[in-house]
């Protein structure tokens, strides 16, 4: 069967030896289908054998038909915030336990990629957020995020306090340790584990779940893919806002922080048995009934 991907770019963790092995089987897996291959350009520095053309995330945006991408999660969103603007579908390959984005394992990835590309894959596209911080009517910082903004007091600080509004109207005013913004994918990240929901990858919305409130009736709001959300800070200490947990900003007094919907998307592809339940029930432990006894 003819593969619709034709050209493939293959990125591994940044200065991690071990990729160098699944990574030039899959290059042969490839070439053996001939399909033209190429590296990253920071990938191919950790590789010894300059078999493939390296280039950079621009170049690999502008020619791959599909990025596969050897690592874990954080790895994932690192290149899926890069190649969001060319809409280069991703495909991800852990070294570990599998990921809620990286979800082929390295012991199966061969016979997994190969029905995926004969076109037997399940096709799922995320959305980014966008956060800009305005001081002084100026922009001063801005970044893309896949899972979640996170507005966060310093570390050793006190609580801090912030105003937030949502499409322009007042929310509330709240003291707590932070505020997270989070996608549909990162309601699974940060934002679950200080008490958010979870929500299914298929629908896009945001999540805004506070950090440790003062006060307890503070619960998560879930609101529509197109609200603009504005946190503006009050006095406080040290606080900072990142975007995925990596790009990351020290805030100040008034700094107006401003959340909304990215004009990119991210296309994530899945083998044809995938299961989002599956995988919920694998990396949260969650088990079944238990049986009577006999």
């Amino acid at each position: 069967m003819t593969s619709p991907f034709k050209t493939i770019a293959l990125i591994g963790k940044h200065k991690n030896p071990d990729i160098i092995t699944p990574l030039l089987s899959l290059g042969r897996y490839l070439e053996n289908r001939n399909l033209e291959v190429l590296l990253d350009d920071r990938t191919a520095g950790t590789v010894p054998e300059k078999k493939y053309p390296a280039m950079t995330m621009e170049e690999i945006g502008a020619r791959a038909d599909l990025a596969i991408v050897l690592g874990g999660d954080g790895t994932m969103l690192n290149i899926a915030r890069k190649l969001a603007p060319f809409n280069v579908p991703l495909v991800g390959i852990n070294q570990g336990r599998l990921g809620f984005l990286t979800d082929l394992s390295i012991q199966t990835m061969l016979e997994s990629l190969g029905t995926m590309l004969d076109g037997q894959h399940i096709t799922e596209r995320r959305m980014l957020l966008h956060v800009e911080v305005a001081r002084d009517n100026t922009v001063a910082f801005s970044a893309q995020a896949l899972n979640d903004v996170a507005v966060n007091r310093g570390i050793g600080g006190n609580m801090i306090e912030f105003e937030v509004r949502i499409n322009g109207e007042y929310v509330y005013s709240l003291r707590s340790d932070g505020l997270i913004v989070a996608t549909s994918t990162g309601s699974t990240a940060y934002a679950l584990s200080s008490g958010g929901p979870i929500v299914h990858p298929s629908l896009d919305l945001i999540v805004l779940v506070p950090v440790s409130p003062h006060t307890l009736s503070n619960r998560p709001i879930v609101v529509g893919p197109d609200a603009v959300v504005e946190v503006l800070m009050h006095p406080n200490g040290l606080a900072h806002v990142y975007a995925d947990s990596h790009s990351h900003f020290d805030l100040q007094e008034h700094d107006k922080i401003v959340v909304r919907r990215a004009p990119h998307t991210v296309t994530l592809l899945h083998p044809s048995n995938h299961s989002y339940y599956r995988m919920l029930r694998e990396k949260l432990g969650w088990s079944g009934l238990p049986r009577n006894a006999a």
